[in-house]
């Protein structure tokens, strides 16, 4: 009646279970033992066979060889001789997501120790207190190929990496001696997420430049020298990298990397929350965040008012940034000012043979306390050629 095969997939309490079952010989006196009702015990065995059967365990189907974690079967091919018994098997699996989450979690909290930290760097001289630079930039696409003869521009990750570094060189040279910034990295800075050059959810192939990581270094190299580059500039730099739909698992690693990278230097914080919708407050003025894959312009800032109630009711002035669809889309409503932001990287093959075109360019909002946006600087790709 109880297979040994599956301990190995039962919490404490179901072993406990499946053990006074096997003292007992049967339900019934495994139940009255115990003093628990017979659906309760027959619910917690469906459940331990459940969970060894998505893991490719189920004797009396043939099925014994056992997924190794992060991954689960998805299905079986078995195949018989005449007399009925098993020849041979295909066994097909799949990457568990949320085991799969949780152990790239527990990986970064053991590498943290390992991270150097970077020690107090000298502040600049004093700004504007009563003001606030935004640096906006979404849908990088680092590590994108584009081929100028079918979409009408060249990008790689080399020219990505140049292109990202004299934009911010001349962003922050043009823009308002502010004390603070907020680096709004609005995502799919990474145009893809791990071996495989597809998108995650929908898994459509994409065009890329080098390997995966190849491009882990280029993405924290190119982010270090951003971030470095708005410590000379400002008293304090707070840095959100949203979750979104080309790299959400390197958005989690990215921002768990960076808050332990600059935990030594107070002037750097991170908001850490893995929630797709992120918030900022200076002042009388809240700045949302959304990359745009959950919610679009029209309807998302119902959600940012739910969601971050107390800080909309304190201030005054709101704004919401999006990316995602790579053009411009600013809408007002009764609870804020909602502006989708183009991208500084070209189309790819996919999008120039859809018709999916926009121009480049990349923001910096300057925000007062008491006012809401005072002024903006806009520099496009063919500025900085």
């Amino acid at each position: 009646m109880v297979d040994q095969g599956w301990y190995q997939f039962c919490t404490v309490r179901q072993g406990e279970l499946l053990k006074a079952l096997e003292e007992h010989g049967t339900y019934r006196n495994t139940c009255d033992a115990l003093g628990i009702a017979m659906g309760t015990l027959s619910n917690t065995i469906a459940r331990i066979k459940f969970k060894a059967s998505i893991h490719g365990y189920s004797p009396e189907h043939d099925m014994t060889k056992v997924a190794p974690e992060p991954f689960v079967v998805r299905g079986t091919s078995t195949y018989y001789n005449e007399e009925g018994q098993v020849k041979g098997q295909w066994v097909k699996t799949r990457i568990d997501d949320s085991k799969f989450q949780q152990m790239l979690m527990e990986a970064i909290e053991s590498m943290k120790e390992e991270i150097p930290r970077v020690n107090l760097m000298n502040p600049p001289p004093l700004g504007n207190h009563n003001i606030l630079n935004c640096y906006v930039i979404t849908d990088y696409h680092l590590g994108m190929l584009s081929w100028d003869e079918e979409t009408g521009e060249n990008w790689d990750i080399k020219i990505g990496e140049d292109l990202v570094i004299r934009w911010f060189a001349q962003a922050i040279q043009q823009s308002p001696n502010a004390d603070t910034a907020v680096f709004a990295q609005l995502s799919d800075f990474l145009h893809f997420d791990g071996m495989d050059a597809v998108t995650p959810a929908s898994k459509h192939l994409l065009d890329v430049d080098t390997r995966f990581a190849k491009l882990v270094r280029s993405a924290i190299r190119v982010l270090r020298t951003v971030i470095d580059m708005l410590l000379q500039k400002h008293q304090a730099v707070h840095i959100i990298m949203a979750d979104a739909n080309h790299d959400p698992v390197s958005q989690i690693w990215l921002r768990e990397w960076f808050s332990v990278l600059y935990e030594n230097e107070p002037r750097i914080t991170v908001d850490k929350s893995p929630n797709p919708y992120n918030a900022y407050e200076f002042g009388k003025t809240a700045l949302f965040f959304h990359h745009g894959h959950k919610k679009k312009v029209a309807n998302v800032s119902d959600v940012f008012v739910s969601m971050f109630r107390e800080m909309f009711g304190r201030t005054k002035n709101a704004y919401a940034h999006m990316g995602h669809l790579h053009h411009v889309d600013i809408k007002e409503n009764n609870l804020m000012i909602v502006e989708q932001h183009r991208t500084l990287a070209p189309a790819d093959a996919y999008a120039a043979r859809g018709g999916w075109l926009s121009g480049r360019d990349a923001k910096v909002i300057t925000y007062h306390k008491e006012f809401g946006e005072v002024s903006r600087l806009t520099i496009n790709s063919d500025m900085l050629k």
